[in-house]
């Protein structure tokens, strides 16, 4: 259902950021003197949580969708997701003027499928454990003429999310700094794989990594073994945002070239991150959006003496979760 087996560049990412213009949120650069104190570097983080349907995952969908033909747009489209990836569609839908049917797990947050119908998406749902979510989008596709909206394996999708790194890349020339780390939550790999190809065109010795739940870390994995691994199990994180199975095919292809590595972090300490995030930043970021955070705070990576950024992807968490985390702080 892809459009085409190419990777996109730099050039892809810029195009991108020219269609999204007046139309996704340019989110800023956020600091706090108490992270440059814990961890002894100057560390930016990048609050994805206060994009428009509340996560990074609208610039790749409306950027994707906006690129679909005129005459195509009368069947909809069609995507997977866990919640974020599906609120992005059915607001880019929505704004395209187009239907959109989304197949989520059951297990999703009921205020991720709320807020995803409220976009104007029709909900379909799934069980992680037994059901193929490719097979009744497929399904769905065909029945209804509908085109299949990927949540990381595609060429404009994975250009849309590299626009957060094209501003990462522009905020930091403006201010006469270079990153020595830039760290992306990773589930499929669109947001990092995207993110490396803008920050490490401008600052080509700029490590860029992976942050992943543990026990979900296949990225991480795979970046040491050659391949793409995939995780033993599909649920048990808090992290409900970053539970793809295994690295995307065309998103891995960019992100073991320019990424290689990453870090980890256990639900008790992304907890304790989003805690932080919303103390100290006064930001409500998702569980699945603050490992980045997490794993810094937990001393996973060393930062002293360094210029970092992390991504805070979204920011679409339910009280009830949300409450636990800072019981948890």
């Amino acid at each position: 259902m892809m459009q085409s087996n190419a990777l996109p560049t730099y050039d892809d990412v810029t195009s991108a950021a020219e269609r999204l213009a007046g139309v996704a949120v340019r989110t800023p650069l956020l600091s706090s003197a108490r992270l440059d104190a814990l961890t002894g570097g100057r560390v930016f983080l990048k609050p994805e949580a206060l994009q428009r349907t509340g996560s990074f995952k609208f610039r790749g969908a409306y950027n994707r969708i906006s690129r679909i033909p005129q005459d195509q747009r009368e069947g909809g489209v069609v995507a997977c997701s866990s919640g974020n990836h599906a609120q992005g569609v059915a607001a880019a839908a929505t704004l395209m003027g187009m239907a959109s049917v989304i197949v989520m797990p059951t297990d999703a947050p009921a205020m991720k499928k709320a807020r995803t119908i409220a976009f104007g998406g029709e909900v379909v749902e799934y069980d992680r454990e037994t059901d193929d979510r490719d097979a009744i989008a497929g399904a769905i596709a065909r029945e209804r003429g509908a085109i299949f909206v990927p949540p990381y394996d595609d060429f404009h999708v994975i250009a849309g999310q590299g626009t957060v790194g094209l501003e990462i890349a522009e905020d930091l020339l403006a201010l006469g700094l270079t990153p020595d780390v830039v760290v992306a939550n990773a589930s499929g790999g669109g947001l990092v794989s995207g993110i490396a190809l803008a920050v490490r065109h401008h600052f080509p010795d700029a490590r860029v990594l992976t942050a992943e739940p543990a026990g979900f870390d296949d990225h991480a994995r795979s970046f040491r073994s050659g391949g793409r691994e995939r995780n033993n199990q599909a649920t048990g994180s808090i992290c409900d945002a970053l539970l793809a199975a295994t690295p995307g095919r065309l998103t891995f292809e960019i992100s073991s070239r320019l990424v290689g590595e990453g870090v980890s972090a256990t639900d008790e300490e992304v907890a304790r991150a989003v805690a932080f995030a919303f103390e100290e930043l006064k930001i409500v970021v998702e569980p699945g959006g603050a490992v980045t955070l997490a794993a810094v705070l937990a001393g996973k990576l060393d930062l002293t003496d360094k210029l970092a950024v992390l991504v805070l992807s979204g920011g679409n968490v339910d009280a009830t979760t949300f409450a636990r985390c800072l019981a948890v702080a």
